[in-house]
Protein backbone atom coordinates (compact mmCIF):
# COMPACT_ATOMS: atom_id res chain seq x y z
CA UNK A 1 0.00 0.00 0.00
CA UNK A 2 1.46 3.34 -1.08
CA UNK A 3 -0.44 6.27 0.38
CA UNK A 4 0.65 9.41 -1.40
CA UNK A 5 0.79 12.48 0.79
CA UNK A 6 0.13 15.42 -1.51
CA UNK A 7 0.21 18.13 1.14
CA UNK A 8 -0.23 18.55 4.89
CA UNK A 9 -3.98 17.99 4.50
CA UNK A 10 -4.42 16.01 1.27
CA UNK A 11 -3.78 12.31 0.60
CA UNK A 12 -4.25 10.07 -2.45
CA UNK A 13 -5.07 6.40 -1.84
CA UNK A 14 -4.51 4.13 -4.87
CA UNK A 15 -7.25 1.53 -5.34
CA UNK A 16 -5.52 -0.96 -7.62
CA UNK A 17 -7.42 -3.96 -8.94
CA UNK A 18 -6.12 -7.48 -9.74
CA UNK A 19 -6.45 -7.09 -13.50
CA UNK A 20 -3.94 -6.15 -16.18
CA UNK A 21 -3.62 -2.38 -16.50
CA UNK A 22 -5.95 -1.55 -13.61
CA UNK A 23 -3.32 0.23 -11.55
CA UNK A 24 -3.00 4.02 -11.46
CA UNK A 25 -6.64 3.99 -12.53
CA UNK A 26 -8.90 4.48 -9.48
CA UNK A 27 -8.10 6.50 -6.38
CA UNK A 28 -9.81 7.79 -3.27
CA UNK A 29 -8.98 11.15 -1.74
CA UNK A 30 -8.71 12.05 1.94
CA UNK A 31 -8.68 15.63 3.15
CA UNK A 32 -8.14 16.24 6.84
CA UNK A 33 -7.87 19.39 8.92
CA UNK A 34 -7.43 19.27 12.68
CA UNK A 35 -9.82 16.47 13.72
CA UNK A 36 -12.11 16.79 10.67
CA UNK A 37 -11.86 14.16 7.93
CA UNK A 38 -13.38 14.17 4.43
CA UNK A 39 -13.21 11.20 2.05
CA UNK A 40 -13.94 11.65 -1.66
CA UNK A 41 -15.15 8.61 -3.65
CA UNK A 42 -14.56 5.38 -1.68
CA UNK A 43 -14.22 3.38 -4.92
CA UNK A 44 -15.60 -0.05 -5.80
CA UNK A 45 -16.66 -2.63 -3.25
CA UNK A 46 -13.76 -4.96 -4.14
CA UNK A 47 -11.15 -2.40 -3.05
CA UNK A 48 -12.73 -1.44 0.28
CA UNK A 49 -10.27 -3.73 2.14
CA UNK A 50 -7.44 -1.74 0.54
CA UNK A 51 -9.07 1.54 1.53
CA UNK A 52 -9.70 0.36 5.09
CA UNK A 53 -6.08 -0.69 5.47
CA UNK A 54 -4.92 2.71 4.26
CA UNK A 55 -7.25 4.54 6.63
CA UNK A 56 -5.96 2.39 9.47
CA UNK A 57 -2.36 3.24 8.55
CA UNK A 58 -3.34 6.91 8.52
CA UNK A 59 -4.98 6.45 11.93
CA UNK A 60 -8.32 7.71 10.65
CA UNK A 61 -10.69 6.88 13.51
CA UNK A 62 -13.72 8.61 12.06
CA UNK A 63 -14.96 10.20 8.83
CA UNK A 64 -17.14 13.29 8.94
CA UNK A 65 -18.28 13.31 5.32
CA UNK A 66 -17.99 10.99 2.34
CA UNK A 67 -18.34 12.95 -0.90
CA UNK A 68 -19.54 11.03 -3.96
CA UNK A 69 -18.80 12.67 -7.28
CA UNK A 70 -21.26 10.20 -8.84
CA UNK A 71 -22.73 6.76 -8.19
CA UNK A 72 -20.94 4.60 -10.78
CA UNK A 73 -19.49 1.39 -9.33
CA UNK A 74 -15.86 2.49 -9.54
CA UNK A 75 -16.57 5.57 -7.43
CA UNK A 76 -19.41 4.64 -5.09
CA UNK A 77 -19.81 0.87 -5.23
CA UNK A 78 -18.05 0.34 -1.91
CA UNK A 79 -20.02 2.93 0.05
CA UNK A 80 -22.38 0.51 1.81
CA UNK A 81 -19.52 -1.70 2.98
CA UNK A 82 -17.42 1.28 4.09
CA UNK A 83 -20.29 2.66 6.19
CA UNK A 84 -20.30 -0.53 8.24
CA UNK A 85 -16.86 0.52 9.49
CA UNK A 86 -17.55 4.27 9.68
CA UNK A 87 -21.28 4.45 10.54
CA UNK A 88 -21.00 8.04 11.76
CA UNK A 89 -20.09 9.35 8.30
CA UNK A 90 -22.61 11.41 6.38
CA UNK A 91 -22.59 10.87 2.61
CA UNK A 92 -23.21 13.65 0.09
CA UNK A 93 -24.38 12.73 -3.39
CA UNK A 94 -26.57 14.09 -6.18
CA UNK A 95 -30.27 13.88 -5.36
CA UNK A 96 -30.77 11.73 -8.49
CA UNK A 97 -28.42 9.11 -7.07
CA UNK A 98 -29.99 8.66 -3.65
CA UNK A 99 -32.73 6.20 -4.64
CA UNK A 100 -30.23 4.05 -6.58
CA UNK A 101 -27.97 3.75 -3.55
CA UNK A 102 -30.85 2.92 -1.24
CA UNK A 103 -32.14 0.24 -3.63
CA UNK A 104 -29.16 -0.62 -5.88
CA UNK A 105 -30.59 -3.61 -7.80
CA UNK A 106 -31.37 -1.62 -10.97
CA UNK A 107 -27.99 0.16 -10.84
CA UNK A 108 -26.23 -3.19 -10.51
CA UNK A 109 -28.10 -4.72 -13.46
CA UNK A 110 -27.46 -1.67 -15.64
CA UNK A 111 -23.78 -1.69 -14.66
CA UNK A 112 -23.43 -5.37 -15.65
CA UNK A 113 -24.92 -4.63 -19.08
CA UNK A 114 -22.51 -1.78 -19.71
CA UNK A 115 -19.35 -3.12 -18.04
CA UNK A 116 -19.66 -6.89 -18.45
CA UNK A 117 -17.12 -8.76 -16.36
CA UNK A 118 -15.58 -5.49 -15.16
CA UNK A 119 -18.72 -5.04 -13.04
CA UNK A 120 -17.86 -8.31 -11.29
CA UNK A 121 -14.31 -7.04 -10.84
CA UNK A 122 -15.69 -3.94 -9.10
CA UNK A 123 -18.22 -5.88 -7.03
CA UNK A 124 -21.91 -5.54 -6.27
CA UNK A 125 -23.23 -2.64 -4.21
CA UNK A 126 -24.68 -2.97 -0.72
CA UNK A 127 -27.81 -0.93 0.02
CA UNK A 128 -27.21 2.32 1.89
CA UNK A 129 -29.72 3.60 4.49
CA UNK A 130 -31.45 6.70 3.13
CA UNK A 131 -30.80 8.48 6.43
CA UNK A 132 -27.05 8.33 5.67
CA UNK A 133 -27.45 10.18 2.34
CA UNK A 134 -27.88 13.89 1.74
CA UNK A 135 -27.46 16.60 -0.89
CA UNK A 136 -26.37 20.15 -0.05
CA UNK A 137 -24.78 22.99 -1.97
CA UNK A 138 -22.57 24.11 0.91
CA UNK A 139 -21.23 22.01 3.76
CA UNK A 140 -19.41 22.99 6.93
CA UNK A 141 -17.53 20.06 8.44
CA UNK A 142 -15.90 21.44 11.55
CA UNK A 143 -13.30 23.85 10.19
CA UNK A 144 -13.62 22.60 6.61
CA UNK A 145 -15.89 24.41 4.15
CA UNK A 146 -17.01 22.38 1.13
CA UNK A 147 -18.71 23.96 -1.88
CA UNK A 148 -20.73 21.60 -4.08
CA UNK A 149 -21.15 22.09 -7.83
CA UNK A 150 -23.57 20.24 -10.08
CA UNK A 151 -21.38 19.13 -12.98
CA UNK A 152 -23.50 16.96 -15.23
CA UNK A 153 -22.32 15.47 -18.51
CA UNK A 154 -20.33 12.38 -17.65
CA UNK A 155 -23.41 11.29 -15.72
CA UNK A 156 -26.75 12.91 -14.84
CA UNK A 157 -25.84 12.61 -11.15
CA UNK A 158 -22.34 14.11 -11.16
CA UNK A 159 -21.07 16.58 -8.57
CA UNK A 160 -17.72 18.29 -8.03
CA UNK A 161 -16.43 19.61 -4.72
CA UNK A 162 -14.19 22.56 -3.83
CA UNK A 163 -12.27 22.77 -0.57
CA UNK A 164 -10.12 25.87 -0.38
CA UNK A 165 -8.28 26.03 -3.70
CA UNK A 166 -8.59 22.26 -4.33
CA UNK A 167 -11.17 20.90 -6.78
CA UNK A 168 -12.30 17.27 -6.61
CA UNK A 169 -13.66 16.87 -10.12
CA UNK A 170 -14.46 13.15 -10.38
CA UNK A 171 -14.82 12.62 -14.14
CA UNK A 172 -16.14 16.08 -15.01
CA UNK A 173 -12.96 16.69 -17.02
CA UNK A 174 -12.35 13.10 -18.08
CA UNK A 175 -9.59 10.62 -17.32
CA UNK A 176 -6.10 11.85 -16.43
CA UNK A 177 -2.86 9.93 -16.28
CA UNK A 178 0.30 11.55 -14.86
CA UNK A 179 3.08 11.52 -17.44
CA UNK A 180 5.65 13.93 -16.01
CA UNK A 181 5.85 16.93 -18.35
CA UNK A 182 3.26 15.40 -20.68
CA UNK A 183 -0.47 15.12 -20.04
CA UNK A 184 -2.74 12.26 -20.99
CA UNK A 185 -6.40 13.24 -20.89
CA UNK A 186 -9.46 11.63 -22.44
CA UNK A 187 -13.19 12.06 -22.23
CA UNK A 188 -15.14 9.39 -20.37
CA UNK A 189 -18.51 9.12 -22.15
CA UNK A 190 -20.49 6.11 -20.93
CA UNK A 191 -24.19 5.56 -21.73
CA UNK A 192 -26.05 8.62 -20.50
CA UNK A 193 -23.24 11.00 -21.48
CA UNK A 194 -24.54 14.43 -22.49
CA UNK A 195 -22.33 16.72 -24.60
CA UNK A 196 -24.13 19.97 -23.81
CA UNK A 197 -24.08 19.31 -20.07
CA UNK A 198 -20.41 18.32 -20.27
CA UNK A 199 -19.51 21.62 -21.95
CA UNK A 200 -21.60 23.56 -19.44
CA UNK A 201 -19.83 21.86 -16.55
CA UNK A 202 -16.43 22.67 -18.03
CA UNK A 203 -17.50 26.31 -18.13
CA UNK A 204 -18.64 26.27 -14.50
CA UNK A 205 -15.43 24.73 -13.21
CA UNK A 206 -13.10 26.78 -15.41
CA UNK A 207 -14.25 29.98 -13.69
CA UNK A 208 -13.34 28.74 -10.21
CA UNK A 209 -10.25 29.96 -8.41
CA UNK A 210 -8.34 26.70 -7.91
CA UNK A 211 -4.70 25.65 -7.68
CA UNK A 212 -5.07 21.85 -7.56
CA UNK A 213 -7.25 19.57 -9.66
CA UNK A 214 -7.94 16.11 -8.23
CA UNK A 215 -9.21 13.42 -10.60
CA UNK A 216 -11.05 10.24 -9.72
CA UNK A 217 -8.97 8.64 -12.50
CA UNK A 218 -6.12 9.31 -11.63
CA UNK A 219 -4.06 11.72 -9.62
CA UNK A 220 -3.57 15.46 -9.36
CA UNK A 221 -2.67 18.26 -11.74
CA UNK A 222 -1.56 21.81 -11.01
CA UNK A 223 -1.69 22.86 -14.67
CA UNK A 224 -5.22 24.13 -14.39
CA UNK A 225 -5.42 26.26 -17.53
CA UNK A 226 -3.77 23.56 -19.63
CA UNK A 227 -6.21 20.88 -18.45
CA UNK A 228 -9.27 22.99 -19.17
CA UNK A 229 -7.95 23.99 -22.58
CA UNK A 230 -7.28 20.33 -23.42
CA UNK A 231 -10.70 19.23 -22.19
CA UNK A 232 -12.55 21.91 -24.15
CA UNK A 233 -10.59 21.35 -27.35
CA UNK A 234 -10.97 17.58 -27.05
CA UNK A 235 -14.75 17.85 -26.71
CA UNK A 236 -14.97 19.86 -29.94
CA UNK A 237 -12.56 17.54 -31.76
CA UNK A 238 -14.39 14.39 -30.71
CA UNK A 239 -17.70 15.89 -31.82
CA UNK A 240 -16.26 16.56 -35.27
CA UNK A 241 -14.39 13.28 -35.79
CA UNK A 242 -16.96 10.95 -34.27
CA UNK A 243 -19.68 12.71 -36.24
CA UNK A 244 -17.76 12.01 -39.44
CA UNK A 245 -17.69 8.26 -38.78
CA UNK A 246 -21.04 7.87 -37.03
CA UNK A 247 -22.53 6.08 -40.05
CA UNK A 248 -20.18 3.13 -39.49
CA UNK A 249 -20.95 0.10 -37.33
CA UNK A 250 -18.78 -1.49 -34.65
CA UNK A 251 -15.95 -2.46 -34.62
CA UNK A 252 -15.00 -0.50 -37.76
CA UNK A 253 -16.40 2.70 -36.23
CA UNK A 254 -14.14 2.52 -33.17
CA UNK A 255 -11.08 1.60 -35.25
CA UNK A 256 -11.58 4.53 -37.63
CA UNK A 257 -12.13 7.03 -34.84
CA UNK A 258 -9.08 5.83 -32.90
CA UNK A 259 -6.88 6.05 -36.01
CA UNK A 260 -8.21 9.52 -36.77
CA UNK A 261 -7.85 10.95 -33.24
CA UNK A 262 -4.49 9.62 -32.08
CA UNK A 263 -2.40 11.81 -34.44
CA UNK A 264 -4.34 15.04 -33.82
CA UNK A 265 -5.82 14.99 -30.29
CA UNK A 266 -3.45 16.88 -27.92
CA UNK A 267 -4.94 15.03 -24.96
CA UNK A 268 -3.90 11.71 -26.52
CA UNK A 269 -0.54 12.90 -27.85
CA UNK A 270 1.44 10.84 -25.32
CA UNK A 271 -0.73 7.72 -25.73
CA UNK A 272 2.17 5.73 -27.21
CA UNK A 273 4.31 6.55 -24.17
CA UNK A 274 1.88 4.84 -21.78
CA UNK A 275 2.98 1.54 -20.22
CA UNK A 276 1.81 -1.35 -22.40
CA UNK A 277 -0.74 -2.68 -19.91
CA UNK A 278 -2.28 0.76 -19.37
CA UNK A 279 -2.29 1.35 -23.12
CA UNK A 280 -4.32 -1.85 -23.52
CA UNK A 281 -6.74 -0.72 -20.83
CA UNK A 282 -7.09 2.69 -22.41
CA UNK A 283 -7.84 1.30 -25.87
CA UNK A 284 -10.74 -0.65 -24.36
CA UNK A 285 -12.15 2.38 -22.56
CA UNK A 286 -11.46 4.76 -25.44
CA UNK A 287 -13.54 2.57 -27.75
CA UNK A 288 -16.35 2.45 -25.20
CA UNK A 289 -16.19 6.23 -24.86
CA UNK A 290 -16.39 6.67 -28.63
CA UNK A 291 -19.58 4.59 -28.65
CA UNK A 292 -21.10 6.62 -25.82
CA UNK A 293 -20.13 9.88 -27.48
CA UNK A 294 -21.71 8.69 -30.74
CA UNK A 295 -25.00 7.99 -28.96
CA UNK A 296 -24.87 11.48 -27.41
CA UNK A 297 -24.36 13.07 -30.84
CA UNK A 298 -27.28 11.12 -32.27
CA UNK A 299 -29.47 12.15 -29.33
CA UNK A 300 -28.63 15.83 -29.93
CA UNK A 301 -29.41 15.48 -33.66
CA UNK A 302 -32.81 13.96 -32.87
CA UNK A 303 -33.64 16.96 -30.69
CA UNK A 304 -33.03 19.43 -33.53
Amino acid sequence: MTIKRISENLYLIPLNLPREGFHHFICAWVYSYDDDVILVDPGPRSTIPVLLKALEEMKVGHIDYILLTHIHLDHAGGLGLLLRHYPEAKTICHRKGISHLVEPAKLWEASKKVLGDIADLYGELDPVPEADLDFRSNILAGNITITVYETLGHAPHHLSYKIGDILFAGEALGIFYPMGKDTYLRIASPPGFDIRDYKKSLGILKNLNIASLCFGHYGISYEIEKIFDLASAQTELWSKVIGQYSYLESPVFEEKVLDALLPVDPGLSCFHQLPDDIKKREIYFLCNSFKGFKVAIEREENLL
